[in-house]
């Protein structure tokens, strides 16, 4: 019993973290509101599927995958050349959903040939610091204006959404800190239904909206057409496919990293399986026409803040989460959980990271190198947060969605001056040592 509550609480928290994408893209392309539920359904779709490959077959940590922030980024620009490189949105749709195809393609020749064992090696305690500094730093806009009430430059703050997600955060934190396990375990049930409650009383609920007279709706393939050839998106999925293999080791360093300091746990080495499997569900975003996704760093949070690392409450709410897809009425319903609560919780569960992220750096043993590298990282990074997107508009694609996005930019960088102080050390110890 146990296992269901904390599958239904897993199924919660991964709408509730992954709603959010599909919604945008279906705004950006301008998809009617019977195109957008499809594409909804489909991305949620696939995520839960997402789960159950990796439990079974990839890695086999409890990381919930989730609409990768990049692919995100890059469907945002291509929905800006509509028009100008593409004739109409599904054409350029069209082309996106191919590229997931390629990446997919790549995913899997990285994890055959041993690259990504070897890449490995550069998440070291400092980088994988920067990165979840970034992540916190760079989401916290985000939830601060959702719980405002603010969805875009030129809203006001409306009080009543803002009291009201103050008490969810305030419900959360009580919940994450009671000494009763049959409390602390399901905190984020808990205060997504209590703040769920709190917004309905507050009349500030989206109406559930009617979707389809099916009672049970299967997502459909290559929604867009057959898969074409574009050079362009091919070029756009290499350099995104390789920053996508960034973000995975970083989340499975981090999940590796609580499991075994929070609750002795030592997870087996499947990374390769992992970006395997990565691989394959690429292939299946690209055959679905949906979001490609990526695992979520946030999970660890999750774990931490539930305290439940075994992996058969995430297997079963994976289960649920593709069961509800496939019933539009249930799967409506849960589309109009309010936003601002599940920023509110989110935010809670991210401030336990915060303290991950220190543990990290406290285990770094080379802490003057380890500062050097966090802090250009850390400063290259949220500096670039603040580069209005307009600003870049004039670049290529690839290169826009890259320096547009302040996690991605700051971690590289901070990865390359780590390697250059570590071989510029390393050229130091050999000329001692000759002298000597």
């Amino acid at each position: 019993m146990k296992h269901l509550a904390g599958g239904i609480q897993w199924a919660v928290f991964l709408i509730a973290s992954s709603i959010a994408a599909p919604i945008a893209i279906s705004h950006v392309f301008g998809m009617d509101p019977m195109a957008a539920s499809l594409f909804m359904q489909r991305t949620i779709f696939l995520l839960g599927i997402a789960c159950l490959i990796q439990a079974f077959f990839g890695h086999r940590l409890p990381i919930n995958e989730g609409p990768a922030g990049l692919w995100w980024g890059i469907y945002v620009v291509y929905a800006g050349m509509v028009g100008i490189f593409y004739t109409t949105s599904t054409d350029a749709l069209q082309a996106l959903q191919s590229g997931m195809l390629y990446s997919g393609i790549l995913f899997i020749i990285l994890a055959a040939t041993g690259i990504i064992t070897k890449m490995k090696a550069l998440f070291t305690p400092a980088i994988t610091f920067t990165y979840l500094m970034l992540l916190i730093l760079q989401l916290s806009g985000t939830f601060i204006k959702g719980m405002m009430g603010v969805e875009e430059a030129g809203d006001h703050l409306d009080p009543a959404i803002t009291v009201g997600s103050l008490i969810v955060l305030l419900i959360t934190f009580i919940a994450m800190a009671n000494k009763r396990p049959s409390v602390s375990k399901y905190a984020v049930l808990i205060s997504i239904a209590l703040g769920w409650g709190i917004f309905l009383a507050l009349g500030k609920t989206p109406a559930v909206a009617k979707v389809s007279d099916q009672l049970i709706q299967l997502p459909k393939m290559f929604v867009y057409g057959n898969p074409v050839w574009d050079s362009g998106v091919l070029v756009t999925a290499v350099f995104i496919t390789l920053l996508l293999v960034a973000n995975m080791l970083a989340s499975i360093r981090v999940m590796e990293h609580l499991l075994k300091h929070s609750f002795h746990i030592t997870p087996p080495d499947r990374l390769r399986q992992g970006a395997f499997a990565s691989g394959f569900i690429h292939l299946l975003a690209g055959v679905f026409s949906a979001i490609g996704s990526v695992p979520i760093s946030g999970s660890a949070g999750f774990v931490g803040t539930t305290r439940m690392p075994s992996i058969k409450p995430f297997i079963i709410g994976s289960t649920l989460l593709v069961l509800i897809t496939l019933f539009p009425s249930v799967m409506a319903i849960f589309a109009a959980l309010p936003a601002p609560v599940a920023y509110a919780v989110t935010f809670a569960i991210f401030t336990k990271m915060v303290s991950m992220a220190f543990d990290e750096l406290d285990a770094d043993p080379e802490k003057e190198r380890a500062r050097k590298t966090v802090a250009l990282g850390l400063m290259v990074g949220v500096g670039t947060m603040f580069v209005p997107a307009e600003s870049l508009s004039q670049l290529p694609a690839i290169a826009a969605s890259t320096l547009s996005n302040g996690l991605i930019t700051g971690t590289i960088l901070a990865i390359m001056i780590e390697q250059y102080l570590m071989s510029r050390q390393k050229r130091k110890q050999h000329s001692t040592g000759k002298n000597t």
